[in-house]
């Protein structure tokens, strides 16, 4: 039997770049130096769900073959994070496991993943300075705590459609800007939310059961799961050094690592995704 013989990576001896992860790094860091000039954090997150025609309401289908990321605004399509009771539970199943079992010795990672398991409630207010944007009071459901008080400002979207999986993602950067004095009058909705978060790295997975309620319909429950960029303090130090050439080498290329770190994260639920997704 003929053995295969090392080989080298090309023939230059290097990896060619991955497009996708660059072309993610490139929108993302787009979205935080081109951010309006106001305080807050950068929002990162990654959501799974499918992306569905905006007419029919099918699943999206296009001539591709694997996973793609979509031009924004060039496909006529919406993005639902919704998944059934069942996805919930194979999720919720699978990231226990991961939870026990990185805790042992010898797990393929260095780094456990931390659990907590919140109980929230957003109450959402109109916003004076944009009829779009809402502002958000979230508190502890159990002690009534205010944990934060803010706006958020949609910065941009990225559609990745996943014709392989059962399921698609959406990459969402937004902008979190604080609010120091409490909305007057009643919210518009409310959303409570029964959250399993789970943490590895610099990354949050949580998994939530929303109970979405408003003063004129029956509530809804939904099912989320979403990869967040826990600390965006990190975020924004890295991409201010993106690319600078008077930076160290691990400097200037690290945000592009935490963003590549990021993608595998949002791709490996995706393909753990099963078929009761529909």
């Amino acid at each position: 039997m003929t053995s295969l013989p090392p080989l080298s990576l090309s023939i230059l001896g290097v990896e060619p770049l991955d497009e996708f992860i660059k072309e993610i790094a490139d929108f993302i860091h787009h979205m935080i130096i081109s951010r309006p000039n106001l305080p807050g954090n950068v929002e990162v997150e990654a959501k799974i769900g499918l992306l569905r025609e905006r007419g029919g309401g099918g699943r999206l289908e296009c001539p591709v073959l694997v996973e793609t990321i979509l031009r924004p605004e060039a496909i006529d399509c919406r993005f639902e994070s919704n998944m059934t009771a069942s996805q919930h539970k194979h999720f919720n199943t699978l990231l226990n496991k991961l939870k026990i079992s990185s805790s042992q010795p010898g797990y393929a990672s260095s780094s456990p993943l931390d659990y907590h398991h919140l109980y929230l409630v957003d109450s959402f207010y109109p916003s004076e300075s944009n009829d779009r944007d809402k502002i958000r009071v979230t508190r502890d459901e159990k002690t009534g705590t205010v944990i934060e008080c803010m706006r958020k400002i949609r910065l941009g979207d990225l559609n990745v459609y996943s014709p392989k999986r059962c399921a698609d993602w959406r990459i969402s950067v937004n902008l979190e800007v604080p609010v120091k004095q409490h909305p007057v009058g009643s919210p518009t909705h409310t959303r409570r939310k029964d959250r399993m978060s789970y943490s590895h790295e610099e990354f949050n997975i949580d998994l939530t059961q929303v109970t979405s309620s408003n003063p004129t319909g029956a509530p809804e429950v939904f099912h989320e799961l979403e990869v967040e960029i826990a600390r965006p303090e990190l975020l924004l130090s890295t991409a201010a050094k993106r690319g600078d050439m008077d930076a160290p080498e691990n400097e200037r290329n690290a945000f592009d690592e935490l963003i590549r770190a990021f993608v595998n994260n949002a791709r490996i639920l995706v393909r753990n995704a099963n078929d009761s997704w529909h």
